[in-house]
């Protein structure tokens, strides 16, 4: 994950409540693509493998305890007004948003608040880290909206990220009558759902003073907050 981006106070959304929105982006780093390869088992089941690469671009099927989800997705963006809802199948638990408390030097001591987005559709959007190993166009479009589909296919290719910007749903974080200094913490797979060569990069954070919103700092790609 990406440290948590273009932070600000969100007063209108939620009348009486003020939301901390941030820019969230889940990156492929690895050698290869993140995939997810999944077909139905039942009218409300799914199995769900990981694909893995080798060197001869032969795939491997690994089980995975993930889920898809059927989500609906409303309209409303904030600063925007209403572009029309839809309903996508996602990638269950792709990530997490938390609010920790912090000391002096800016270390995490206690979780106060969590943030409602856990569901990502996994996607090429952005082309963040160009290299001769990362394809030049996206391979992984947007997820399907079609309700009745028996197969799926969820990705995002190396060097590519998919970004949600801080005006979609669900990017923020309730901080209402909070006070002091706080991280914001972004975590890519909290529930160690996939496969990946280096998990200790999953964790990103941006440090911000409440109630005014200033952002104080970040780290980024860590294990821990």
């Amino acid at each position: 994950m990406s440290a948590p981006s273009q932070l600000g106070i969100d007063r209108s959304t939620t009348p009486g409540h003020a939301l901390l929105r941030a820019t969230s982006s889940v990156n492929n780093r690895g050698r290869g693509p993140l995939e997810l390869r999944a077909h139905r088992t039942g009218p409300h089941s799914w199995a769900i493998y990981q694909a893995i690469y080798d060197r001869a671009r032969r795939r491997h099927l690994f089980l995975t305890p993930a889920r898809l989800v059927f989500k609906q997705v409303p309209g409303e963006r904030y600063g925007y007004g209403d572009v029309g809802g839809a309903s996508y199948w996602k990638f269950e638990h792709a990530a997490a948003f938390q609010l920790w408390s912090v000391d002096a030097r800016f270390k995490a001591v206690r979780l106060i608040r969590t943030g409602p987005k856990v569901d990502y559709c996994l996607r090429d959007l952005v082309r963040t880290r160009p290299s001769s190993n990362s394809p030049r166009t996206p391979v992984y479009p947007a997820c399907s909206q079609d309700p009745h589909i028996r197969r799926d296919v969820l990705g995002t290719s190396n060097g590519w990220s998919d970004v949600y910007p801080y005006e979609y749903p669900q990017q923020w974080i309730d901080v209402t009558g909070l006070r002091g200094r706080f991280a914001y913490v972004q975590i890519a797979d909290p529930n160690d759902l996939l496969i990946e060569r280096n998990d200790r990069n999953n964790v990103s954070e941006t440090y911000v003073a409440l109630p005014s919103g200033r952002v104080l700092g970040r780290r980024v790609a860590v294990s821990t907050p």
